[in-house]
């Protein structure tokens, strides 16, 4: 019987190594199931960031492309407020011009009416020599050529500051 018991013991001992062999097999595969659902969540993980970070340069890219147009618009803006005021600059300049000629007109026009009273005024006393009176006549004359002069240049300055408007 010694015997027996001594296979029967064998018999356990092989029994308890395949059985422990099953359970190490069973708990490798575990852990290898264990790791590789860690592995597809970790690709997951990295997938998602992947994302996370193309989204983003996306995002940077966008923002930099309306920022561009933001500051094209803002100089284009900016070139046209030059140009108004530069328009407006030749207005007030051309208005000066005929402000300026219209001036020139009236005072010409002074000088002319006391030049005539001074004439009138002469001849009337008998005091003027036939070389004065000539003198005095042309300088009339030059003066209501000057004043003329001075109305083609007003209707000049006018007909510019009619075109710039």
């Amino acid at each position: 019987m010694a015997v027996f018991a001594l296979i029967g013991i064998q018999s356990v001992t092989a029994q308890e190594r395949v059985i422990d062999s099953v359970k190490i097999k069973a708990i490798e595969k575990e852990r290898l199931e264990q790791q590789l659902k860690n592995d597809k969540e970790a690709l997951k993980a990295q997938e998602r960031a992947e994302k996370q970070l193309k989204d983003a340069e996306k995002d940077k890219k966008r923002a930099e492309k309306e920022t561009k147009k933001a500051e094209k618009e803002s100089k284009k803006a900016e070139n046209e407020l030059k140009q108004v005021q530069k328009e407006q600059s030749k207005i007030e300049s051309a208005q000066k011009a005929v402000k300026k000629q219209q001036d020139k007109l009236a005072k010409a026009r002074k000088d002319l009416e006391k030049m005539q009273t001074k004439f009138s005024k002469a001849t009337a006393k008998g005091k003027l020599s036939p070389v004065d009176i000539e003198k005095s006549k042309v300088e009339i004359s030059k003066q209501q050529l000057k004043i003329k002069e001075i109305e083609e240049d007003i209707e000049k300055a006018e007909k510019k500051l009619r075109k710039l408007k």
